[in-house]
């Protein structure tokens, strides 16, 4: 939930409402939205007559909560075809599942966070945490240090100082110092590892995708379980993930990727 009122105006404030509906993750009513909002009582009101009005929130009254509308899923499946790789790499991220009979996933940054856009899970032994449309920490997972390794040094800087460098499990880095050291071996191996950072049990390997100017607009992971591999085992994929990566870069030379980071 926001704890805080941002200085968009009044459209960030809008905002604010609406993923306040969406934290909840279920219908919610007026009340609980009440108790974690920082506006007064006739503001959110009106915030959420808007946000009904305009369908990007849905009023059931018969249980008198409020849940996220339609145009919602209208906008992200324009979204999905403009600022995301997934359509265009889906071939090759299903070829590669495949090829290696493990999960692969495909990602891009936001505001220094990794998106999970796509994922073939070829193994039905085990589950990682990435799922489409799934938001997980740059610092501490494969495809996110496979993108930042690959930054140019401004936007590196500024993705950097959006890491919480939590410790997620109690192999994670927990300050920049010692992911800087290793995004500098990775920028010179071409491929990173997700060494159980964020989720105990689950290792990667990653690697960039990159655009026109060799600038990055993403990455792959082929990940796999601790009980059917080790580190060293991934290495093996390591030609097959640059083989894709590079075939994805082919495809997406005239994609207009976003212009943020």
């Amino acid at each position: 939930m926001n704890s805080h009122v941002k200085s968009d105006g009044t459209v960030g404030k809008a905002m604010d409402v609406l993923d306040a509906v969406a934290g909840f993750g279920r219908p919610v009513r007026f009340s609980e939205l009440l108790e974690h909002s920082p506006h007064p009582k006739a503001t959110l009101y009106r915030f959420l007559q808007t946000l009904t009005h305009q369908r990007l929130l849905a009023y059931a009254p018969e249980t008198q909560t409020y849940h996220l509308g339609l145009r919602l899923v209208q906008l992200a499946h324009t979204a999905w075809g403009q600022s995301s790789l997934a359509p265009l790499a889906a071939p090759m991220v299903e070829a590669l599942a495949d090829e290696v009979g493990e999960t692969v996933h495909l990602a891009q940054i936001d505001n220094g966070q990794v998106i999970f856009v796509d994922k073939r899970r070829a193994s039905p032994m085990f589950e990682t945490l990435a799922q489409p449309g799934r938001v997980a920490p740059a610092f501490c997972t494969g495809v996110g240090k496979a993108i930042l390794a690959f930054m140019s040094e401004e936007r590196r800087d500024r993705a950097l100082q959006q890491q919480a460098f939590l410790a997620y499990t109690p192999h994670t880095h927990t300050s920049s110092d010692s992911l800087l050291t290793e995004l500098d071996q990775i920028a010179r191996d071409g491929v990173a590892f997700d060494r159980e950072e964020h989720q105990l049990g689950i290792i990667s390997i990653a690697a960039p995708i990159l655009g026109k100017s060799d600038r990055v607009i993403g990455a792959l992971s082929i990940a796999t379980s601790t009980t059917q591999n080790t580190l060293e085992d991934l290495t093996a994929f390591r030609p097959a993930l640059l083989r894709s990566c590079a075939h994805v870069r082919q495809v997406a030379q005239d994609w207009q990727f976003p212009a943020h980071p």
